[in-house]
């Protein structure tokens, strides 16, 4: 890591030689709340994360084993107004996209609570890993809002009926039926979770760093395209592919191996 790691406000950002940075959400209490400065404080940190070049991975966390994020700032929000509800969740709504949008894959590291404002901002990440201990939840209804933004993922994440009793009730559910309805896609023990992360990180980054960042991009194209547009789209990228020495590198390392066995 070359370049010199800025300090954002309510972040803490690491990297290793790997091009793995972690971003934590620092002094946000006890269940890493979302509150205004915080979400500014995280979008500026993962504006900047998105913009390095030897960025492989992306790890998103909490302080702590209590939460991966306890929700919004419901002090912040009992004294809102129509106005300045709409800014508030217009900042919600650029720090999710910001990460949606980071061009390497992502990872929610989830020891905890997961609800609301936390919930959206682990499914704008591309995987969710998490402790058995974890719940989740979005539980607007219960004190008198929608949940709204990156909620609307919800149905294509974990179905149609799922989303509705968890949008519409406002319940919580345990890692175990988040793991059955896929919400998350590992969980362990908590004393296992990072070394389940780390597990999981290393597979993304044995991959070719550009494959990655462009099968991310296709990924995202996907999710709003036709399929004809995703057909043509797949086929340019796989062609741009073959104008960097990744597709040769990397054949060569696996037609190796096999040689071997």
């Amino acid at each position: 890591m070359s370049t010199p790691i800025p300090s954002f406000p309510h972040s803490t950002i690491t990297c290793d030689d790997r091009g793995v940075y972690t971003l934590r959400i620092t002094d946000a209490k006890s269940i890493n709340v979302l509150g205004s400065a915080v979400i500014k404080g995280l979008t500026q940190a993962v504006d900047w994360i998105a913009a390095q070049t030897d960025a492989r991975a992306v790890v998103l966390r909490g302080t702590g084993e209590k939460a991966f994020v306890g929700g919004a700032d419901i002090y912040e929000m009992a004294g809102l107004d129509s106005s300045t509800a709409q800014a508030f969740i217009t900042n919600l709504r650029l720090l999710c996209e910001a990460v949606r949008n980071t061009p390497v894959p992502t990872v929610a590291r989830i020891p905890g609570f997961c609800l609301g404002a936390g919930l959206e901002l682990a499914a704008v990440c591309d995987i969710r890993v998490a402790s058995d201990q974890a719940r989740f939840g979005m539980p607007e209804v219960q004190v008198g809002i929608p949940s709204v933004i990156h909620a609307c993922l919800l149905p294509s994440l974990v179905g149609q009926g799922a989303a509705n009793w968890l949008l519409l009730s406002g319940e919580s559910m345990d890692a175990e039926q988040a793991l059955r309805w896929g919400f998350i896609q590992f969980m362990s023990t908590a004393d296992q979770l990072d070394q389940l992360v780390e597990r999981t990180v290393a597979s993304i980054v044995s991959g070719a760093p550009r494959a990655v960042r462009s099968q991310k991009a296709l990924i995202r194209f996907w999710e709003e395209s036709t399929i004809n547009a995703g057909l043509d789209r797949s086929v340019a990228a796989f062609g741009a592919a073959f104008d960097t020495q990744e597709p040769r590198q990397y054949m060569a390392k696996f037609l190796t191996r096999k040689k071997g066995e």
